[in-house]
């Protein structure tokens, strides 16, 4: 395996050693004042040019930002998907067809190398028994393998103000626990907005959206939502869970 210090840099536009680049180092504030105005592609374009061993993570459901840096911005941002083993098939079908159509640098983590061995180790229904240990096993801890093993120092996410309450006031770029830079694009944007571009730019999406679930998590764990619902209102539906633990 490839060390932090020696790993290459994933962006091609910046020449900085990736040992020299501390997030941590960063005006956030200036930063996310300048970002409110900017577009998706404006926001990425900077985190290209800036953040060595940058880095998009996506669970296949809307394919906006995966098509503004494969088609739109030319680049080949290593893209991580983290399969729980318990995805709808039409999540992993996404997947597939995004690999195909943008010829991505995927990089799939998983928890063991099937559901079979996963439950043989955890037992099944783990989720309804214990589902914070769940994704632990299945999201949390496949997530901090794939950014320790691709030396990541900043990544992408898909997130949106308008998903729901608790992500209202979240900034546009921001560290992770680990003092990463997350860097969310979309923030910004309304559900309309990335319905509106999806159609125009012909996206690849995930087809569960034309059945009525509007956020697509594990099968076990996500239903369709109802008109007038928050968009992730089908997720952990009955329960107090808002997030699966990776964007804690």
């Amino acid at each position: 395996m490839v060390s932090c210090v020696e790993a290459p840099l994933f962006n091609t536009h910046s020449f900085v050693e990736s040992t020299a680049f501390d997030p941590t180092q960063l005006d956030l504030v200036e930063l996310n004042n300048r970002f409110e105005s900017a577009t998706p592609q404006e926001i990425l374009s900077w985190a290209i040019a800036t953040v060595p061993n940058l880095v998009q993570m996506t669970s296949f459901s809307m394919g906006a930002i995966t098509h503004m840096l494969y088609s739109e911005l030319q680049t080949k941002v290593p893209v991580i998907f983290l399969d729980t083993l318990h995805l709808f098939p039409e999540t992993l079908a996404t997947a597939e067809n995004a690999k195909a159509r943008y010829q991505l640098d995927l990089h799939v983590y998983k928890a063991a190398d099937s559901r079979e061995d996963f439950i043989a180790r955890h037992g099944d229904y783990l989720w309804e028994r214990d589902v914070s240990q769940f994704h632990q096993l299945t999201k949390v801890e496949p997530m901090q393998r794939a950014l320790a093993d691709l030396c990541v120092q900043g990544w992408i996410t898909g997130r949106r103000r308008d998903q729901s309450t608790n992500r209202s006031t979240m900034p546009i770029v921001e560290l992770d626990q680990d003092g990463r830079l997350k860097i969310n694009p979309l923030a910004n944007w309304t559900h309309k907005d990335i319905w509106r571009y999806t159609f125009a730019q012909n996206v690849l999406y995930n087809p569960l959206h034309d059945q009525g679930y509007s956020s697509i998590g594990d099968q076990p764990l996500t239903t369709k939502v109802a008109s007038g619902e928050d968009e992730r209102a089908g997720r952990w539906r009955g329960s107090e869970k808002t997030e699966c633990g990776i964007h804690q």
